[in-house]
């Protein structure tokens, strides 16, 4: 036997053999712990107990390996869940005995086989990729060129522009400088003194006038420079334009999770009330609720998110919200929607000032032992988390966000963003969906303005919500008892009570609660 060999701690020998020529192992016995060359291994290869109870594996160097740490006895089975070896007490007495197990031998072919063909999947996967990442790039090339060819003609047509006009300013003034230098060069040459005196009151003039002219001094002030200045400033707010979108795309490609067009929302997505009181209402295309002073004191509005197509694919919209009222957005049970105690609920919530806060659904696993539906979930509990975001952009998260972008990682996701400007995007939070939700709907829920404090004349704290209207003249009037004022005058109650334009005193306050982008 060659001395590399005995040297290398990867080859294994037979354990059975003895003196200088130990053979090479064949097989290893994970329950004999030995590893045996062709002629030690007939044994276990001949008699039937032994081929039934002694597992053989490919020769391997064994250190107390095959054994389990927690019962001492010989590894044998393999659990799929867990994706760990196991021996006979641990396959029946503990945690595993409810997990898909195999033995050994099984486990490894299909395994092999689960293996071959993820491997199979990606290597088809790595081809395709291949071919549409040379798509993407030059697509993303041609795109990022054409943003900037524009961006270039942009600058370029407004630099000539500019040149132009004041080269042309320019030409203008030394034609006149020129005059007044042929001018003078004729007086000079003139030698009847009374002709010289004649003409020298005109050549005083053209000399002083080439004294002013300043070549440098752009455009003469009048009506041509006006519409010069105005073309430039609409052509730099395009320049502009067309360099964020430069710079946008570029930051799309390099961290697309934040910085994403902001896209509309799909056109078919529209709101659907399940709880419509006084004082709220929907826009035609019930695409933006609206709520005015007769809105109820912490009173609740539920509305559901629906598609108006026949396969709805609701995967992502972005809604501005209301600064004046608490709200809800997110995901709750379809079933359910009227009010969140006992359904599953996943949202995020803006209340209090400007505290965001998650909604969320848990499940509670039984746990009791003996009990033969032990692994189901038996029951729900429904809990708010406050949000808090170190980092430096704190203040932009957590000020109470205008506009709101959802996007459900369906099934098992909802993420919420800030939008900030027509690019960017700030991530709020993400959360996890249980798999036992499955019957969700989008929806939105906000609560009437919260009632105002005030003392009465007998020192009792009381609520004061005052109700206005606005006339058409823009004035706004508040009600009392038996009237209305608008700060400087009171008005006498009544179907005709008119204004000091003389418009009737009856329109309505409204706001917008929420719209759909």
């Amino acid at each position: 036997m060659s001395d590399s060999r005995q040297k290398d701690p990867q080859f294994v020998f037979c354990d059975m053999c003895t003196g200088d020529n130990r053979k090479p192992a064949q097989k290893t016995c994970t329950k004999c712990e030995i590893s045996m060359c062709v002629e030690h291994l007939q044994a276990h290869l001949t008699t039937p107990v032994l081929l039934q109870t002694h597992p053989l594996t490919e020769p391997m160097a064994l250190c107390g390996t095959t054994k389990c740490p927690q019962h001492g006895k010989l590894l044998e089975y393999y659990c799929l869940d867990d994706m760990t070896c196991l021996c006979v007490s641990c396959a029946i007495e503990d945690q595993h005995r409810l997990h898909y197990m195999k033995t050994f031998s099984t486990a490894h072919k299909e395994l092999m086989e689960e293996l071959s063909a993820e491997l199979q999947a990606l290597l088809v996967k790595t081809d395709v990729e291949s071919e549409n990442l040379e798509k993407w790039e030059k697509s993303e090339r041609e795109k990022l060129g054409r943003c900037s060819v524009r961006l270039i003609e942009a600058v370029t047509n407004l630099r000539d522009i500019a040149l132009t006009s004041v080269k042309s300013s320019v030409s203008a003034r030394m034609v006149s400088m020129k005059t007044s230098k042929s001018s003078m060069q004729a007086a000079q040459k003139e030698k009847d003194t009374f002709r010289f005196l004649q003409m020298y009151s005109q050549v005083h003039q053209d000399m002083e006038k080439a004294k002013v002219v300043n070549l440098r001094k752009g455009l003469e002030p009048g009506s041509d420079r006006d519409k010069l200045v105005e073309e430039i400033t609409r052509g730099h707010e395009k320049i502009m334009e067309q360099a964020d979108q430069f710079c946008y795309s570029l930051l799309t490609l390099v961290d697309p999770e934040n910085h994403q067009d902001l896209t509309a929302t799909s056109s078919d997505l529209i709101f659907v009330p399940q709880t419509l009181g006084a004082g709220i209402s929907l826009s035609k295309d019930q695409r933006k609720v609206f709520y005015n002073d007769c809105l109820e004191q912490n009173s609740s509005h539920i509305f559901r998110l629906k598609s108006t197509q026949s396969v709805p694919n609701i995967q992502r919209w972005v809604i501005s919200l209301s600064e004046d009222c608490d709200w809800t957005i997110g995901l709750c049970d379809k079933n359910y929607v009227k009010e969140f105690k006992d359904q599953d609920v996943y949202g995020l919530c803006c209340k209090e000032g400007n505290n965001l806060s998650v909604l969320t659904t848990s499940y509670n696993q039984c746990s009791s032992r003996g009990n033969s539906y032990m692994g189901q979930y038996s029951s729900r509990s429904v809990y708010f988390q406050q949000i808090h975001h170190p980092g430096k952009d704190v203040a932009k998260i957590m000020t109470r966000p205008q506009k709101v972008e959802v996007v459900w990682g369906f099934p098992n996701t909802l993420s919420f963003f800030s939008r900030i400007g027509q690019h960017q995007r700030i991530k709020i939070v993400t959360i996890n969906i249980s798999p036992n939700s499955y019957n969700l709907a989008p929806f939105v829920h906000f609560e009437g303005e919260k009632p105002q404090q005030g003392l009465n004349t007998y020192g009792v704290v009381q609520q004061q919500c005052p109700k206005q209207w606005k006339c058409s003249c823009g004035k706004v009037y508040t009600e009392t008892n038996n009237g209305y004022y608008d700060g400087r005058q009171h008005y006498h109650k009544s179907s005709q009570a008119t204004c000091s334009c003389g418009g009737l005193i009856a329109q309505r306050i409204t706001k917008v609660f929420c719209e759909l982008l």
